[in-house]
Parts: structure tokens; C-alpha cells; sequence
């Protein structure tokens, strides 16, 4: 049986249907409209039939059948939106508890900053980091970070040695090559593994803290991370 694309149409919303009728035409967009003109149209057709050659009863099943489809098919679709919706609400729910924590997410950014703390004692130290990660997808026999200024030049490397598979956070002193301490700022890195000398595939992670959530009716929901910008929460590799 071949459902009416006409008839799929209308049921789902999607093109309004336009039907000739004794008055004129009728025009809508209506699932439940248009199955009230389906049964208008078929009692209308049972009743002028010819006495001599009535209609197929192959043919009223047939219509009756492809009416039923269309208004499973229109009920399902109701059923699935609402299922997105529900989906969506929970997901923001959930992202909203986010807001506050550090995270790493794939990105090569570096954020250099000085921060200053008081002992109880009352001296204070100072110190220079900047933290981000990699995720390996397998275990490495050597790890090697090469750090870059907003120039793209080489201000420090660190080498990692050997690390298990999965998320590895990498803190950084700020300390260069030469020995100096590097400015406060904005600084990109790059990760090479292997083991066994074959190469092992790497995801740069930059780290941030979700400042905000916003909750998209097209996009879906989006965390906005400082350091990272706006990303999605099924991106997030850790929680710090």
C-alpha cells in the first residue's frame, strides 16, 4: 500500500492540503482537519455510489488503512518532539550544576596568569601557572609538549615521559627555555606521543571555568567556558 504523499504532508503539518468540494475548495494544515475531511470525503462516496457497482471492499480497507497510517505517523512525530523537549530540559538542568567548575574540553589555548595567596602565617606567595591537558587514545612510551607565544614561537617544551592512556592535565610554571618568566597572557600548545615509535593519537585539551549556560530552542544547550568560548557539555573530557 502506497500512503499519499499529499496526505503524509498534511498530516505532519508540513503543506496545507486543498480539496475540491461541491462549495468550493477547502484548505488546511490540520491532522485532525484533515482526517475529518478523509471521513467526510469517504461516507460521501459510500453514499453516492452506484447500487449497481458499489465500491471494492479492497478499496475502502485500502483507504482506511492508509488514513491509519498517516495518524500513527502524525502521532509519532507528537511523541518524539515531546521526547526532545523533555531530553533538552534535563540536559539543561544538568549544565546548569556546571557553572562554577573548571573543565578541560578540546582546545589548544593557554591562559598564563599570576595569582597570589596568603599562609596562615600571614606571608604570601605568588605563583605563575597555566593549566590545560592532553587525552591520549592509548598508553605512550613519550609524551613531549611544545608551548607557543601569540607569535607562534617556541617559549618552553616540556617532556611527559611515559603516560597511561586517557586524560593527562599538564600545569605549566610560565617558566621559558631560557630560564625567564613568560607574561601573563593568551599562549597555544601542541602534544606529540608515541610508543613503540609509532605515533599516538592525541586531543589537545585547553582548561576553563563555565561562566554561563545558555539554552538554545535550535542549538540545544551550550556552556560558555572562559579561555575555551561556547561548547557543547557532551565535549567536556573532565571536571576539575
Amino acid at each position: 500500500m502506497t500512503v499519499s504523499s499529499d496526505l503524509l504532508s498534511a498530516m505532519n503539518g508540513t503543506t496545507p492540503t486543498t480539496t475540491s468540494t461541491t462549495g468550493g475548495s477547502l484548505t488546511t494544515n490540520s491532522a485532525a482537519a484533515t482526517q475529518q475531511e478523509f471521513l467526510t470525503l469517504l461516507s460521501t462516496q459510500l453514499q453516492n455510489q452506484d447500487p449497481t457497482n458499489p465500491m471494492d471492499n479492497s478499496q475502502l480497507t485500502s483507504q482506511i488503512a492508509q488514513l491509519s497510517t498517516v495518524s500513527g505517523i502524525q502521532q509519532l512525530n507528537s511523541s518524539l518532539t515531546t521526547l526532545m523537549s523533555n531530553l533538552q530540559s534535563g540536559q539543561a538542568t544538568q549544565a546548569i550544576s556546571m557553572i562554577g567548575h573548571n573543565v578541560l574540553a578540546p582546545g589548544s589555548n593557554i591562559q598564563l596568569s599570576t595569582s597570589t595567596s596568603t599562609a596562615a602565617d600571614g606571608t604570601t606567595s605568588t605563583t605563575h601557572t597555566g593549566v590545560f591537558g592532553a587525552q591520549l587514545a592509548t598508553a605512550a612510551d613519550d609524551v613531549k609538549v611544545s608551548i607557543q607565544d601569540a607569535n607562534g614561537k617556541t617559549v618552553d617544551s616540556i617532556d611527559l615521559g611515559k603516560q597511561a592512556a586517557g586524560t593527562v592535565p599538564i600545569v605549566w610554571d610560565g617558566t621559558t627555555s631560557s630560564g625567564t618568566v613568560a607574561a601573563d597572557g593568551q599562549y597555544t600548545f601542541t602534544v606529540t606521543a608515541t610508543a613503540a615509535g609509532s605515533p599516538v593519537t592525541t586531543t589537545n585539551l585547553a582548561f576553563g571555568n563555565v561562566a554561563s549556560v545558555n539554552n538554545d530552542p535550535t542549538k540545544g544547550t551550550t556552556l560558555n567556558v572562559t579561555n575555551i568560548g561556547s561548547i557543547a557539555p557532551s565535549t567536556v573530557v573532565e571536571i576539575l
